[in-house]
This record gives structure tokens, C-alpha cells and sequence, in this order.
């Protein structure tokens, strides 16, 4: 916790949860949320949003997916709407920083529709997207700008951003920008937004990392930390298997090919396309998110696993905080976590909004003592299985097969069917081709005995303009002027003169289309040497 001052406010457990119209919320914005399936707030937004709402610094703590994006979203687009100001060009009213382009673009998407409602314009600015888009956005003006650190500060580099106006400044996941060494940036961001408006911090954890941010930038700020740490989640089961570094691969493919979602972790961009190929060899629709792919792939490969063309996602820690699926019901760290709060975040990405979960870590035998201590910091308590031989009721529900043997055997299973329908696919393919070769068979056949008969004098040689007559030509030229019926005079272009356009050398067209020079002391003007001769025209009568 930061070593500040502030009011710690909880909502009781026994207390009756709140609607969202009892938090202060216009009855547009109630309607919308009860529109999308959304009717009761959870505990951080119940016990934030009158706060915010009332004009007071927030710091907000909750664990990842409890709700933290309405929690600051919904306040700021309010206060906004409702305050009578107007936005000018390049001076945005409300920010919102991210750490990451995934959380900008989710953040931007969950508040959207309110915004609309309330006829707010909003922005993502990230880097990976357009800056030109950004920059004629911001010139036209953009009420709520969601931005990263970096593009944002080059915006502003670039003078056409400027943050004078800005009201409300919303800090979301304030404690991974430290991680990832924002801090620069945000400071030298903040610096620039006038002071006496509203600030909010929320994130999953706060720790030391934060205390300068809340220090220097927030004032006498309202904490609500109502939820419980990520790892004590009750819906959420932890286990630590040690396997053997050749049992590791089988391993991860018997638990990512099990029925439902999964999200497999790794700690390098090579390590996830690694551990993806290895999947789907093993018949697992699996695909790799790091940040060396761009970010219209990105946005693809993460479309495909929320419609369910995916399997299982493997990704880098660049997403841990990034992916904001509903619907995961396992997290395989392949690598295991670089520490105890890497670990929360990547779990935060199952047992999401009142669901349950399965959280995996695989151990080799060397990482045992590591991984252990890891989670005893972070007050996780997780069942501790060995990967060997037959599995105990326990890990067999984990793994999903009764022993190493059964496991092997399922994997070759998924093998065989991923086989069988690319082999289904290769196969309708191949009949598609065929019924296009028969085709192409018979035309050529048809030809050929059409010009035996011919060459018989059985029927009359066909002539290319009998024969080809119906068929569309692949080219079409326009006439020249002059071309058309009527018997007119055809002319030929001989200088690369454009008709319709400017002619050149003074020379002007009559009505009929026809150039005509202009006379100047006497001379004709096309007639000049340079021009293919003296008096030679530049126009040459085909007719003639």
C-alpha cells in the first residue's frame, strides 16, 4: 500500500448491493448498461463511482477483471457531458493512460457506447495505429482521449496535442507503467495537465511503485480497495506441476486441448510461435500474441479467440494485462512467472466476473524451490502435483488423462483428427479440382473435333470475328476524336497531347475538337523548328 494519507473506504459484505441508478448515474446511461446484460455494479464500482462522480481523487485497487474500466469510464464521461464545457481543436477534456495498446483499445471499446449516448467523441491513440488518423482526430477535436505513454508524448511532441483543458486524468493499471518504465513519461504527461482538476488511479496492486505517482499528483484521494487479492479468489483453483523438461511439451498440449478456452504464457516472443507450432502439431488450434507482431494482427488473432476460432492463445507478458476475454477457463504458465505479481496478473485472466478457473504453472524439477517461494509471497495457496507415472485423481482432472501413457495417447488422438481434417479438406479440394479438370477435358475435346471438321470441310472455317465475336474483348481502346461514325476526319497523336486537357504551345481546340494554332507576328506556332521540322504540322490527316 502507499505510504499516504488517505480516507480507506470498504463496502461492508452484508450490505445490499446498490443499482447502478442508486450510484448517481443518468437514467441513459442506466438503461444502456441494463441493455448489455449489465444491471448490478460489482464491488469496486459500487464503492468508487459516487466518489468519482462527486468530484473526488480516487485510488482504486481491485483485482484484474472486477470491473475497474465503468469504475473510472462511466464518472468521467458524466462529468464531462454534464459540465457545459466545450472541447477545442487539439485540447482533449478527459484522459485516460494505458500501459498497453491492448488495454487502450479495450478500454476505448467498453466505454464507446456510453459516449456515444452522451455525445462525446473518443480516441484511442497507441502505438501500431495510424498516427495521421490520431492527428486529424485531435485537430477536430476529441473529448476523451485513451492514449499509451509513448504515442501520446510524440503527439504532444508534435504539438498537436495539447493538454491545458484537460479536466479529469484517469490512471489505469498505474502500477505495470512502472513496471514497464513509464514513470518518465506519465510524470512529464501529468505534468502538463492543470492542476485542481480530477485524478484517478486504479489498479490491480498498489504498491511502492505507485507511491510517487499518488503523492505528487493526487490530492487527499478516497482509497476503496474492496477486492480481494487476485491469487485468494475462491473461484479460482491453483496447481504447480514439476515435470520433466521432455514430459513439458505433452503436457502443455493435453491441457490447452482439453474442451473450452486457455491462455498458455511464455516469457519470449520466439518461446510463444514456438510453443503455438508445437500445439497445432499436436491438433490444438493454437496462435501465438507477442509484440513483434503488428498490431492489425494482433487485433485479428485475438478476434478469432474470442469468436472461438481458437483453441488456445499463446502469448508473451505484453498481453497479461492486455486481454479482457470473457469465458477462459484455464491459464498454463508454460514459463513460469518472473514474480509474484507477473503471476496475479496472468491468473486474472480466468475466473473473471464471478466464474471459475484453473490457474497451471509447469515446473521443471530445478524451478521447484523458485516457484514455491514465489507463491507463498503472494499468499496463493496451490496444490502441488508431480507429472509421473499414474496421476492422482486430482492432477488427472488437471491434465485431463489418467497417466503419462493415457496423456500420450490423447495427444496422438488430437493428431489423428487434426490429420483427418486436413486430410477432409485435401480431399474436397482435390474433387473440386478434378470436376474443373473434367470440364476443361471436355471443352478441349469439343474443339478439336470442331477443327477436324473444319480441316474435312464438313462445316465452313470459322473466321476470328465469327468465332470470337460473342465474347467480351479483354482490352477496349476508345477512338481518338474523329473516330466515331458520321465519316469524320480521324487524326493521330503524335507529341502525347492529352484531348480534353491543356493543349500545349498556345494551341487551342475548335468546336469540333479539331487543334487550331494560334498566330503570333505571323508564324504559326506548330510550325516552328523543334517540332519535327520547320512548318511541319503537328497533327498528321490519316485521310490524306
Amino acid at each position: 500500500m502507499p505510504s499516504v494519507d488517505t480516507e480507506q473506504t470498504a463496502l461492508p459484505a452484508e450490505t445490499s448491493a446498490p443499482s447502478f441508478a442508486d450510484l448517481g448515474l443518468p437514467p441513459a446511461i442506466v438503461s444502456a448498461l441494463a441493455e448489455r446484460g449489465v444491471t448490478s455494479p460489482f464491488p469496486i464500482q459500487a464503492a468508487t463511482i459516487p466518489d468519482a462522480l462527486s468530484g473526488k481523487d480516487v485510488l482504486g485497487r481491485g483485482r484484474t477483471g472486477s470491473g475497474k474500466t465503468l469504475s473510472f469510464g462511466l464518472p468521467l464521461l458524466v462529468t464531462l457531458a454534464t459540465d457545459g464545457g466545450r472541447t477545442q481543436a487539439k485540447r482533449p477534456r478527459g484522459l485516460i493512460l494505458t500501459p498497453t495498446r491492448e488495454l487502450a483499445m479495450q478500454v476505448a471499446d467498453a466505454l464507446d457506447p456510453y459516449a456515444r449516448i452522451l455525445r462525446l467523441d473518443m480516441k484511442v491513440v497507441c502505438g501500431g495505429t495510424s498516427m495521421p488518423r490520431q492527428i486529424e482526430a485531435l485537430r477536430n477535436g476529441v473529448d476523451v482521449l485513451v492514449a499509451t505513454p509513448g504515442r501520446l508524448r510524440d503527439l504532444i511532441d508534435r504539438k498537436v496535442c495539447i493538454l491545458d483543458s484537460v479536466k479529469i486524468a484517469v490512471l489505469d493499471e498505474a502500477d505495470q507503467m512502472a513496471d514497464m518504465g513509464f514513470l518518465p513519461e506519465v510524470t512529464e504527461i501529468l505534468d502538463q495537465v492543470p492542476p485542481g482538476g480530477q485524478r484517478m488511479l486504479f489498479s490491480a496492486t498498489l504498491e511502492k511503485e505507485i507511491d510517487t505517482l499518488v503523492r505528487r499528483y493526487l490530492s487527499e484521494p478516497v482509497t476503496h480497495e474492496v477486492d480481494p487479492s487476485a491469487g485468494a479468489v475462491t473461484t479460482m483453483s491453483h496447481h504447480v506441476l514439476v515435470v520433466k523438461p521432455k514430459a513439458k511439451a505433452p503436457v502443455t498440449a493435453a491441457i490447452a486441448g482439453q474442451d473450452g478456452r486457455s491462455i498458455a504464457f511464455v516469457r519470449t516472443q520466439l518461446g510463444a510461435d514456438r510453443v503455438a507450432d508445437q500445439l497445432r502439431e499436436a491438433g490444438v488450434r493454437a496462435e501465438p500474441l507477442h509484440g513483434g507482431m503488428t498490431q492489425q494482427a494482433r487485433n485479428a488473432v485475438l478476434e478469432r479467440f474470442k469468436g472461438g476460432g481458437l483453441d488456445c492463445l499463446v502469448a508473451t507478458d505484453v498481453a497479461a494485462r492486455g486481454i479482457h476475454v470473457d469465458g477462459v477457463d484455464v491459464v498454463l504458465h508454460v514459463d513460469p512467472a518472473r514474480d509474484g505479481k507477473d503471476y496475479l496478473h496472468r491468473a486474472g485472466r480466468t475466473a473473471r466476473a464471478g466464474r471459475s478457473g484453473t490457474v497451471v504453472t509447469l515446473a521443471l524439477p530445478h524451478q521447484r524451490k523458485t516457484v514455491f517461494g514465489m507463491l507463498e509471497r503472494v499468499d496463493v495457496n496451490a496444490a502441488r502435483h508431480i507429472v509421473d507415472g499414474v496421476f492422482t485423481d486430482s492432477l488427472a482432472k488437471v491434465i485431463g488423462s489418467g497417466s503419462l501413457t493415457d496423456m500420450e495417447a490423447d495427444t496422438v488422438e488430437r493428431e489423428a483428427r487434426s490429420a483427418q481434417r486436413d486430410a477432409d479438406d485435401m480431399i474436397a479440394r482435390a474433387e473440386r479440382q478434378a470436376q474443373r479438370a473434367a470440364k476443361l477435358h471436355a471443352e478441349a475435346a469439343r474443339l478439336r473435333d470442331r477443327a477436324a471438321k473444319e480441316r474435312s470441310g464438313e462445316i465452313p472455317m470459322a473466321s476470328s470475328h465469327d468465332d470470337f465475336a460473342d465474347r467480351p474483348a479483354k482490352h477496349s481502346r476508345k477512338p481518338y476524336r474523329g473516330q466515331g461514325g458520321g465519316g469524320g476526319r480521324r487524326f493521330e497523336r503524335r507529341d502525347g497531347d492529352k484531348w480534353g486537357g491543356k493543349p500545349r504551345n498556345g494551341s487551342r481546340r475548335d468546336d469540333r475538337g479539331h487543334a487550331r494554332r494560334e498566330e503570333r507576328g505571323g508564324e504559326r506556332r506548330g510550325g516552328q523548328a523543334g517540332f519535327g521540322g520547320k512548318n511541319k504540322p503537328r497533327w498528321r490527316d490519316r485521310n490524306a
